[in-house]
């Protein structure tokens, strides 16, 4: 049964503020995912060591990695990436749209891999929006456009992930959930599983919405003491099935 993990892992600093790239991993490793999805990577850039935080933690991991860079200062680069040991190829990765005047906004962007698993092809979008409603609107309605979810090419069984900033009663949600089904409410659960912050999960902004083709037989947050001191979110963790 595959599994998927979706985790901010904010820039490798922790809620200890110890920057530590190989716990992240550590992290990550013992919950066994075929698929990893991860937002607020830093690669090459000075407050971090320069370090290429995806291609070290692919590295841990024995997977492959695409890393897509958000933001670029000349050299420096931060942004998400998809790591897999299964076969796969990037598809696509870009920007989302933001708003132009609103100082402090980072770029935001998406990268979309195709993973052969279980004898099936599966679509993995990863994602993180970003903090003001009026462009999380914005950047969902381009998710659910023909650059992505409704592109020619994303048939078949298709996974939405990341950091969405965005709990269930916002408009930015509800436009994602009424493409693709939210995990945790096809699963029904009560109470629902929280990744944020990773001290005291009490909101639920990572989320992971799936196509009819997929069925969700579980997800769960780890709660072990280096999880919860790893980056402020606990990863998602969701284990699914690809219906033939």
């Amino acid at each position: 049964m595959p599994r998927l993990l979706t985790y901010n892992v904010h820039r490798c600093v922790g809620m200890d503020r110890r920057l530590d790239v190989a716990r992240i991993a550590a992290v990550i490793a013992e919950q066994e995912p075929d698929i990893v999805c991860l937002q607020e990577l830093d690669v090459g850039r000075a407050r971090t060591g320069h370090v290429d935080q995806a291609q070290t933690i692919a590295d841990h991991l024995a997977m492959q990695v695409h890393f897509h860079a958000a933001m670029r200062v000349e050299a420096e680069l931060y942004g998400d990436a998809i790591l897999t040991p299964h076969p796969e190829r990037l598809i696509k990765s870009g920007a989302l749209p933001t708003i132009r005047g609103v100082p402090g906004l980072e770029p935001r962007g998406a990268l979309w891999a195709r993973i052969e698993i279980g004898g099936a092809s599966l679509n993995v979008i990863n994602t993180h929006l970003g903090l003001v409603p009026r462009e999380q609107r914005l950047q969902a309605a381009a998710l659910c456009g023909p650059a992505w979810l409704g592109h020619e090419e994303c048939v078949g069984p298709t996974l939405l992930t990341g950091d969405f900033n965005a709990t269930s009663i916002t408009r930015p949600y509800q436009a994602l959930a009424a493409k693709l089904g939210d995990c945790q409410r096809l699963l029904k659960m009560r109470p629902t599983v929280k990744t944020f912050p990773s001290n005291f999960p009490a909101i639920r902004i990572d989320h992971c919405f799936v196509s009819p083709e997929i069925e969700i037989t579980r997800v769960l947050a780890p709660l072990s003491p280096m999880a919860r001191a790893a980056s402020d979110h606990l990863p998602l963790v969701v284990d699914f099935e690809i219906r033939a």
